[in-house]
């Protein structure tokens, strides 16, 4: 057991009020917000603890959007994506809503339904600063963005590189009745390839065309 201060006890588990859901440290929960307009609040559990009166305290790291962010929300972020910060907080545990799952970007593309308590990060981020870990990722297509998973995209069977249907003048129906595509590089017999940037965070190789299907 961690050190804790007179009359405080850790805690291995919570079940938050009103369910029979269990929180445990490492465990990403959604918290209320102050303003019951604005979504729940992610965090991820850090510890537990309760004082001599039973009232349990959670310390917790803070997930923050992307328009919570100082550079706001851009093209290439998910719906549901976080970005984990070094910003941490001691909030009562009676302000935990529900559980919720924060994938790897990795293992969020893979999924072949996205819940509602689905999000992924693949950033860290400094909340001070505004900078983030790490500070570069792959880009695709002309338009030379990072991945969105959110978005279609068809892979070129020349380069194996991944374009945005309408970057390549086609809409999102006309991609998805494709058999094979050549961008228009590989089509023209034009070999001068562009290279990805040193942080690999590609869609699936195995697949031609990609989306995410949401649950409703």
């Amino acid at each position: 057991m961690a050190k804790t201060k007179p009359g405080k006890k850790d805690l291995d588990s919570y079940t938050i009020k009103g369910t029979n859901k269990v929180v445990r440290p490492g465990d990403c929960v959604l918290m209320r917000p102050s303003d019951s307009d604005k979504p729940p609040y992610v965090a991820r559990v850090e510890k537990l603890e309760a004082d001599h009166r039973n009232n349990v305290k959670v310390r917790v790291r803070w997930y923050y959007r992307p328009e919570e962010s100082l550079g706001g929300r851009r093209q290439f972020h998910g719906v549901k994506e976080l970005f984990l910060s070094d910003h941490y907080d001691m909030q009562s545990a009676h302000t935990i809503e529900g559980k919720c799952i924060v994938h790897s970007f990795k293992n969020y593309t893979k999924l072949d339904n996205v819940g509602t308590e689905d999000y992924f990060c693949r950033f860290e981020y400094k909340a001070a600063t505004g900078g983030f870990t790490p500070d570069r990722v792959a880009v695709y297509c002309k338009c030379e963005m990072p991945y969105n998973p959110d978005d279609l995209m068809v892979q070129c069977e020349g380069c194996k590189d991944w374009f945005h249907p309408n970057c390549m003048g086609m809409t999102i129906e006309e991609a998805k009745k494709l058999d094979q595509f050549l961008c228009s590089d590989c089509s023209s017999d034009d070999d001068a390839k562009r290279p990805l940037s040193s942080f690999h965070v590609s869609p699936s190789s195995d697949v031609k065309v990609e989306s995410k299907r949401r649950k409703r």
